[in-house]
């Protein structure tokens, strides 16, 4: 029990500092810097709005909202997929790579001043080793999760 207690806890103090650290450093929320991270990592910087949504584990109607304010702040552009018309691609604009290269190296200093300056390198090693352990099991279940008509929700 200690050890989920102290999860919880060490994850809300956690999110509560890093996410202050980056608004108050580039004007960015953990959510603008997730999408933004992704979309600058790919080479062509642009990703399927369903693949981004997967991936960060939100409903695709969550990520074209915040899609939408990203887009009244120049963040992002979304273009109609060439594949499928029903499809969205977000494409990261002059001003999102911008605000993500100048975001990042405070953002990996924040990270690193909270969190992994203060853990030794054995610490980090086993950290890393329970953070693996517990997201394969979380990607075996998704694999073979049934779908939301047929969850565990709907059976009482």
């Amino acid at each position: 029990m200690r050890a989920w207690l102290g999860y919880r806890r060490m994850r809300l103090l956690l999110d509560l500092q890093i996410s202050r650290d980056l608004a108050g450093d580039s004007g960015l929320s953990e959510a603008d810097y997730d999408v933004l991270s992704n979309l600058s990592e790919r080479a062509e910087q642009r990703m399927r709005l369903t693949e981004l949504s997967a991936h960060m584990l939100w409903s695709k109607s969550r990520l074209s909202h915040h899609v939408t304010r990203m887009q009244q702040r120049g963040l992002v552009d979304r273009e109609e997929c060439p594949s499928d018309e029903r499809g969205a691609v977000l494409v990261l604009t002059k001003a999102g790579r911008q605000a993500i290269r100048a975001a990042a190296p405070l953002h990996v200093e924040s990270v690193r001043q909270h969190f992994i300056d203060l853990l030794s390198d054995e610490q980090i090693k086993v950290l890393g080793d329970i953070a693996e352990t517990i997201v394969n099991h979380h990607r075996e279940i998704a694999e073979h999760a049934p779908t939301r008509a047929g969850s565990r929700s709907s059976a009482g």
